[in-house]
This record gives C-alpha cells, structure tokens and sequence, in this order.
C-alpha cells in the first residue's frame, strides 16, 4: 500500500512538472562586448553605444537578418573593463525586424554608465560572454563573440586561454581594434591573442569618427554565413565599403 501511494506521488509530480523552456531558433547568437574601461570617456562611450545601435537598425542589416532560414538573430550586450567589472548591460534579446532592431539600441542608449578603471580585462570579458550563451533561450547556427577594445588585456585570466576556451565550446571570436597611436601593433595583438575560430576576423577602425562604419561592416559580415539568400562574406564586404 506505501509503495503504491509512493509511486502514485511520483507520477502526479511528473505530470505537473514544469516542462523544460523551449530555445527560440535563430541564424545567429551574437554577443557584443564592448570596451567600457578607463581610456573610454564619456563621448568615446556614448559614440560606441551609438554606433552599434545605429548599425542593428540600418536596413541592410535588417533586410539579410530577415532573409536567414530562421529569419531572426539573437544578440547581447556587454560592456567590460578591470577585473570583476564586466556587465551584461542589455540582455539577449530577438531581433526579427526593424522595430526589434530599434527597441535593442534603444535600450543600449539608456543604460548607465559604470566607471570602473583599473585595467583592461578582455579574458574576463570573452569567459563572461562565452559563458552567457548558455541557458540564454535561443538555439541558433552559429554563436560569435564580436569584442571591441583600443588596448591589450592587461589584468585578470589569460586572455588566450579564454579565447581557446571559447572556441573549443563553438563560439567564434571576432575583433574590432580602435585605432591607438600609441599602440600601432593592436590590430596584430588581437589576432594572435584575442580572436579565434573559423573564419574569425579583426576590423580595425581608424578613428573614432569611422567607429560606427566599422560596426556596420563588421555586423553585415558577421552575419553572412546566417543568410544564405543574402550572398557571400566578400559580398557583403562589398556592400559595407
């Protein structure tokens, strides 16, 4: 009699379990990280949170987001300075049209900013992005780290052995170098150090008044591969220039 009143228990707690969250299917899980660290002032901030919601919502993007199989991709963003300082600032989120794309930066553009000076923490930023894809509520094709910075990593874990781990958990890692008088070897830097996977690559942007076209080419190249409708890599490198 208790072991039928015990299995019956079992049964009724399995029937009212709550079933396990179904992941929303995309083309792409993207996560931008982004520079927030002492040499980022508060214009440098504010043209960089600019430039990527500029680029979400320019109509290229969103016409060979729309034209991928899934027709959405999925993205994040995250901004990193000195150890124990990096912040999911806008959480993942589904852009599927114009208006999503709108709403995202919007909500990049809003965010506080956080002063956290103390060093340039890129390994803690790839583990913390790496890790975010995880439970994250999408399943898309690809996963891709899209990191910007103007420095080397400077503080916390090896920024290598971060970028290894990345990748050996399919998560491709790309770059964007901010241009740095001081650091005419940073471009070269993130090649060795900071990116990895297949087809990964590094952007360098000249100037901070070039900064939002860097994005824009960076995003519709990234992109490609989710939108076989929409061309090649070098179209799209072609479409950006």
């Amino acid at each position: 009699m208790i072991a039928r009143t015990v299995g019956t228990a079992l049964l009724a707690g399995l029937a009212f379990a709550p079933a396990e969250a179904q992941e929303t299917a995309v083309d792409l899980e993207l996560a931008f990280v982004v520079d927030a660290s002492g040499s980022i002032d508060e214009e440098e901030t504010r043209l960089q949170r600019q430039g990527y919601a500029d680029a979400l919502a320019d109509p290229k993007v969103v016409r060979i987001v729309t034209g991928g199989f899934a027709g959405s991709i999925a993205v994040s963003y995250i901004e990193f300075a000195a150890t124990g300082c990096v912040r999911m600032s806008v959480p993942w989120s589904q852009i599927r049209d114009a208006e999503t794309a709108r709403a995202f930066g919007e909500q990049i553009l809003a965010r506080d900013r956080e002063y956290c000076p103390g060093g340039n923490a890129i390994g803690e930023a790839i583990a913390f992005a790496t890790d975010s894809f995880d439970g994250n509520g999408f399943a898309g094709t690809r996963r891709v780290i899209d990191i910007s910075g103007d420095g080397p990593n400077t503080i916390g874990r090896s920024v290598e052995l971060a970028r290894d781990n990345a990748v050996a958990r399919g998560v491709v890692v790309n770059g964007l170098v901010i241009d740095r008088p001081s650091m005419p070897n940073l471009e070269d830097y993130f090649r060795a150090s900071v990116t990895g996977g297949p087809r990964s690559f590094v952007i360098k942007a000249e100037s901070r008044q070039t900064f939002a076209r860097a994005i824009l080419k960076k995003l519709l190249i990234e992109i490609a591969d989710a939108t076989p409708r929409s061309g090649t890599a070098e179209g799209l490198r072609i479409l950006a220039n």
